[in-house]
């Protein structure tokens, strides 16, 4: 409930300077009400954007309806604040889609608990479930892991009855701790059956049982499922030392599942979540940042303004998190776990296929009344491009420099000189052949007169030299008299008739440009 927490993991990131690690930093718009009720009710939507702090009295009786009492108390501006969470989470769903990224990261999401019409600890929307959503419309199998202290029963709930998403939830386990669901026995039902596992754990698990554990549930249901895409749900309430939680993990430990799930080479969204000691959630969201893009950064803090959050720990990094609670764990318990996972999976006989099928409407159908931007009409194309506008020029592979006259990077419409049509050796300044420029015609300021072959192609290159620009695009007559330009100048080349065809051919092979200007001034080229 306290948004600080993304400001100091902000102050943090940019302080070690992994923004610069970081391809691309966006702003998304928030998430329109259309798009929360691809999976919300309309009329809990429609209650979120109603209701405020001034006029809750007269909506008590939905306020208790839709469960905003308690843990899920009505403050301002709540629904831009769903909206905008949300709208970030979809925004990073559909980069994935669009192959923009391999990772994407939202700090602010992550809120697992909400229902489809009810608000529950602290979770108003589930953007987790509107990013699957949104993730399933191209991928086949979507994986969800979640190690947030508490149970993600608002994403199981959601795929229960589905078996083109797996949830695999580490959570406390003891029948009274919120929200009191996650028994190992859970299984999912219908075409979801065993397609929902859970690995309820007790107080006080240290590293090395939760390492063990997770990467070997994980990696047995990553071999079964095959997912095609990965949610992880990061809530930094499993640490050590959170104000409601009860382990002893530390931010090494607590990174390194990020890093065991990052390795697969899986299209990975990074959501968010828990975590109430505000210091230590943003210290771990830093680092697990740093491991996302790959850098490695000093146990020492950056100097930001926020340096009074971090004195009790002398501006550290990895401050000491483990030992406080008793390990109520034994490696038989977890055992028992690991063997009861691997026995569900053994049901799924491979990855589930999916038949061929439209894709279901995104912005396509949500948006119609709305104008959206270019960046999201390129990813409803699935463009391997989508929202990544550079300044610098880029370099294609197969392009090569042709020495020191070599101007592409300045002019992409010219032709290199290599392949400019040859002149003859003595030819004077008056007489000297013109550096041609790409595209379909030419248009030069000299006055010119050449006698040509009689092919199609070379006429009407002849012809786009008329008084009227349209007429160049259609084909011309055969010509085998003289030929005027307009402009300022004369110039004259006599032309043979195998330079003829040379020429015809590199103009055939020349890439069409635009219709921009083809004029370029008089100079005279060493050929």
């Amino acid at each position: 409930m306290k948004p600080h927490r993304l400001t100091l993991t902000n102050a943090l990131v940019l302080g070690y300077g992994l923004d610069k690690q970081i391809h691309n930093i966006y702003n998304p718009r928030p998430a329109t009400q259309t798009e929360l009720e691809a999976y919300h009710d309309h009329d809990y939507i429609e209650f979120l954007s109603r209701v405020t702090p001034h006029n809750q009295n007269d909506m008590r009786g939905m306020i208790e309806s839709f469960n905003c009492v308690e843990d899920c108390p009505i403050f301002s501006d709540m629904y831009e604040f769903c909206k905008m969470y949300a709208g970030a989470s979809l925004a990073a769903a559909r980069k994935l889609c669009a192959g923009t990224t391999d990772i994407a990261i939202n700090w602010s999401g992550g809120l697992h608990h909400a229902k489809k019409a009810e608000a529950s600890g602290f979770c108003y929307v589930n953007d987790i479930v509107l990013a699957i959503l949104e993730l399933l419309r191209f991928h086949p199998r979507v994986l969800y892991i979640d190690i947030d202290i508490h149970h993600g029963d608002g994403v199981e709930f959601a795929f229960y009855h589905t078996n083109r998403v797996m949830t695999v939830s580490f959570h406390k386990y003891t029948g009274d701790f919120f929200p009191g669901t996650g028994k190992l026995d859970d299984n999912g039902t219908g075409p979801g059956k065993h397609f929902c596992l859970n690995v309820p754990l007790k107080d006080g698990i240290d590293d090395d049982m939760y390492l063990a554990t997770f990467k070997t549930v994980i990696e047995d249901t990553v071999a079964s499922f095959r997912p095609t895409a990965i949610v992880l749900q990061c809530g930094a309430d499993s640490l050590g030392c959170d104000r409601l939680g009860a382990f002893n993990l530390s931010i090494a430990a607590h990174g390194e599942c990020v890093n065991f799930v990052r390795k697969f080479n899986v299209p990975l969204l990074v959501l968010g979540g828990g975590g109430y000691t505000i210091k230590n959630v943003s210290r771990c969201w830093t680092y697990e940042t740093s491991v996302l893009v790959g850098a490695a950064i000093p146990d020492e803090l950056p100097v930001t303004m926020y340096d009074s959050f971090f004195r009790e720990t002398k501006w550290k990094l990895h401050p000491p998190l483990t030992g406080r609670v008793e390990n109520q764990n034994t490696a038989a318990s977890l055992q028992r776990i690991t063997i009861a996972v691997r026995n569900k999976l053994r049901y799924l006989q491979g990855a589930p296929s999916v038949a061929l099928q439209d894709i279901p409407p995104d912005l396509a159908g949500w948006l119609a009344d709305e104008e959206r931007s270019r960046e999201e009409k390129d990813e409803e194309r699935s463009t391997a491009t989508a929202g990544e506008a550079r300044d610098d020029r880029s370099i294609a592979r197969n392009e090569f420099f042709d020495g020191d006259r070599d101007n592409d990077a300045d002019t992409a419409d010219e032709v290199p000189l290599s392949q400019a049509a040859p002149a003859k050796p003595k030819a004077s300044a008056s007489t000297a052949g013109r550096k041609p420029r790409g595209g379909r015609r030419g248009r030069g300021r000299g006055r010119g007169k050449a006698v040509v072959s009689a092919t199609e192609s070379i006429a009407s290159v002849a012809s786009a030299a008329g008084d009227d620009d349209e007429e160049a695009d259609e084909p011309s007559p055969v010509r085998t008299t003289r030929t005027r330009g307009r402009g300022r100048g004369r110039g004259r080349a006599k032309t043979t008739r195998s330079q003829a065809k040379e020429k015809e051919k590199e103009i055939e092979d020349t890439p069409p440009a635009d219709d921009t200007s083809m004029d370029v001034d008089q100079e005279q080229l060493d050929v």
